[in-house]
């Protein structure tokens, strides 16, 4: 079976990785004809808004999906009208943008954070004064890591942050006095089959991801795994969805959705039975999906801006490197590394030992 893939970033990559051992052959449309996903299958080097590249598309493969939520939606309407397309067009459609993945998750009765539309100004200063300070204005569309985000902590920043971002529909979302920020992933099939993934707690270093734990056995699991199944089942959802949270005092408040698979579950590849990659794949292949348990006690440190030593790296117990091709940028997403231990003590040890590398590098 042939999966298209919109996009060919790491995320592509990884699903290519995953579903090829399924004899489930990625196809990827991405603009960008250096694109790392490339080296895996089969790439259509094109505009997505390119006719002839979507009939071709359309005639090399069986299902499609997509790794990234900047698609244009009109893109895949067009495709689904001749393929199959997971997850559903309505999930990406909601996750594009913020407001209305505000809205959605409210009418759910999921818990967000308080947060108000900004389209002036004007508009602006009203939302200072009913959320209170500080506060995150954010673009409803395009943003991820850290872009398109302006922290307001004083009157006196309003001005600025208009300046900054005013030239596209935004959105002012109150600050969360959170203890932790973690995430829940799960994978849903075409029949409704539903598994969840372990928690993870995530940390960041100036907006991007930087570290993702896996929680064995954590006391707010069963709550992250009502509150997603709720979410899945009402957008009748298949493939991976993660789904960020904050946890506040022991109550679970949802930040945001990605409808593909995640950054913050890259460990699962070697810390879990069955990756979220092969999860993804299985689910919009329309097999039957994986177990999620772990393996020991798994956590992802990414690779962010220049390459660490790699043969320092590989002398390390129980590391796996991943490295996506792609050339060092400041702030740009290089890899990953996962360890994996035999206790969670073992595992902070190893994380100090990779983040020693790493930070060498970067002095």
């Amino acid at each position: 079976m042939k999966i298209g893939v919109l996009g060919g970033g790491q995320l592509g990559r990884m699903l290519g990785m995953a579903g090829l051992p399924l004899a489930l052959e990625p196809v990827f449309w991405e603009p960008e004809c250096s694109a790392c996903a490339n080296v895996i299958g089969e790439h259509v080097c094109a505009p997505y808004e390119d006719e002839k590249a979507l009939v071709q598309f359309v005639n090399t493969v069986d299902v499609c999906t997509y790794e990234f939520e900047n698609v244009p939606s009109a893109v895949l309407k067009k495709l689904a009208a001749q393929v199959p397309v997971y997850p559903p067009l309505r999930a990406l459609e909601v996750s594009q943008d913020r407001l209305v993945e505000k809205q959605y998750l409210a009418d759910l009765g999921i818990r967000t954070a308080p947060y108000a539309a900004v389209d002036s100004e004007q508009d602006l200063h009203a939302a200072v004064k009913q959320l209170g300070l500080p506060a995150i204005l954010k673009t409803r569309r395009f943003g991820y890591d850290g872009k398109g985000q302006f922290v307001l902590r004083s009157e006196a920043d309003i001005s600025t942050a208009w300046q900054t971002l005013g030239n596209s529909a935004l959105i002012l979302e109150g600050f969360v006095a959170f203890q932790r920020e973690v995430s829940i992933i799960a994978a849903r099939g075409r029949d409704g089959e539903t598994v969840f993934y372990p928690l993870s707690e995530n940390v960041h270093r100036d907006g991007i991801l930087f570290t993702s734990r896996a929680l064995i056995d954590d006391e707010l699991q069963h709550r992250a795994e009502l509150i997603i199944k709720h979410l899945l089942d009402a957008l009748d959802y298949v493939g991976v969805l993660c789904l960020e949270l904050f946890d506040v005092n022991g109550e679970l408040v949802a930040n945001e959705f990605a409808p593909r698979v995640h950054n913050s579950g890259h460990w699962t590849i070697e810390g879990a039975e069955t990756s979220q990659f092969e999860n993804h794949m299985r689910a919009v292949a329309g097999l039957p999906l994986g177990n999620t348990a772990c393996v020991g006690f798994p956590a992802m440190v990414n690779i962010v801006g220049t390459h660490p030593d790699l043969s320092a790296l590989l002398q390390l117990p129980a590391v796996h490197v991943h490295f996506y091709g792609k050339t060092e940028k400041p702030s740009r997403k290089l890899g990953h590394i996962t360890v994996r231990a035999g206790s969670v003590q073992q595992r902070e040890e190893q994380i100090a030992a990779v983040l020693r590398l790493i930070e060498e590098k970067t002095l």
